[in-house]
């Protein structure tokens, strides 16, 4: 078993691919034709975008769909940086709104928090040093 994919499920599929390229540096690794499904190269997991109406038809159940009107939900992208308060700030300026400051944590690892354009909880840290 091999973890590969995370995928989020967003209004607009290339809005959001153009955001996460400008904001955190990932490059397009392939989009539909229909434009409701794309992924980015993100290291050894992919991160992956679907449209709401791709989900709409994937899940005859439904599911939640993220509001950034609204509180995130209970799980984050934890994204590892050398340098966090350019990296995080070059988020806010690619459109990410701050959700908790950077901080220094105990182990003397710095943590900051933003949320992206719909509303996900994206961790920009430190890599954790042993």
């Amino acid at each position: 078993m091999k973890y590969a994919y995370t995928i989020l499920y967003v209004e607009d599929v290339e809005k959001t691919m153009s955001f996460y390229e400008n904001a955190f540096g990932f490059q397009k690794k392939f989009i539909t034709p229909e434009h409701d499904y794309g992924e980015l190269l993100s290291g050894e997991t992919t991160i992956a975008f679907a449209s709401h109406s791709l989900g709409n038809s994937n899940f005859k159940k439904g599911f939640k769909q993220l509001s950034i009107n609204e509180k995130p939900n209970g799980i984050e992208m934890a994204f590892t940086t050398e340098n966090i308060e350019n990296d995080f700030n070059k988020a806010i300026k690619a459109g990410a709104i701050e959700y908790e400051p950077i901080i220094e944590k105990p182990w003397g690892q710095k943590v900051g928090y933003l949320r992206d354009i719909n509303g996900f909880l994206i961790e920009i840290c430190t890599p954790i040093k042993n």
